[in-house]
């Protein structure tokens, strides 16, 4: 066994109301305050984690990362698409629907994190900012697990043609095409991309698309919706 322990949520089994039922993890789409809380409370025990203890973030599309060593507390959540953290047993924890949930551990040096994905940041380069934080305090690519989660696939997320160029001049991975014909993007493959070349090689994805499973969030089917979340962790505390 590694140590790196990495879950992925759904959205049932929560108490969340529609149009966010059920376990919405997100507190900043209109659902009711408390039932986020209880929600984020649920999923903490089903995962065997204090729910007072796990790190979010204020997810803005970029590629800024934030070194952590506890909850913020009383304190502001940044403005950030990634968190590292070199404390064991601190959950870190990204929210999406659609965008690609991006864990990240390296359990030799006890370096984990988490990224938020979506096109403007995988474009930014907020992964390799991740693996580049993580490196900084001894992680190593080689040793590095590497999960993606539930996120829009490449054959369902359409963009318009020049779109589509713009992201794959930066990313050829992220060329794609709609299953019915249409220009997309694949982020995932993306990132995995991006992974592979900064040596990451022990990865594994998803196979759910949010917007075709009816068990996910979706934004760009539902646009009103919840968001999932994804958390690393590693065994142990310093």
């Amino acid at each position: 066994m590694s140590g790196a322990h990495f879950a992925f949520t759904d959205r049932w089994g929560g108490v969340s109301a529609v149009p966010y039922e059920e376990l919405n993890l997100g507190g900043a789409v209109g659902d009711d305050s408390a039932a986020v809380l209880a929600n984020r409370a649920i999923a903490a025990k089903e995962l065997g984690l204090e729910a007072d203890l796990v790190v979010w973030m204020n997810q803005v599309h970029g590629k800024d990362v934030a070194e952590v060593d506890g909850p913020w507390g009383e304190a502001p959540v940044p403005s950030v698409d990634a968190v590292v953290t070199a404390r064991r047993g601190l959950a870190l924890a990204v929210l999406t629907a659609d965008c690609t949930p991006v864990l990240l551990a390296d359990p030799v040096a006890g370096i984990a994190a988490a990224a938020h994905a979506g096109r403007p940041g995988m474009i930014a380069g907020v992964v390799p900012a991740a693996v580049e934080a993580m490196m900084s305090l001894g992680a190593d690519p080689e040793r590095i697990i590497a999960r993606t989660g539930p996120a829009v696939c490449g054959r369902c997320y359409e963009v318009p043609e020049q779109m589509r160029a713009d992201v794959a001049a930066v990313e050829p991975a992220a060329w794609s095409e709609t299953s019915w014909g249409t220009p997309a993007v694949d982020v995932t493959a993306a990132v995995h991309a991006q992974l592979d070349a900064l040596g990451v090689r022990d990865r594994q994805r998803s196979a759910v698309c949010t917007l075709e499973s009816g068990d996910h969030f979706s934004y760009r089917r539902d646009r009103t919706t919840g968001r999932l979340a994804g958390y690393v962790w590693l065994d142990g505390q310093e």
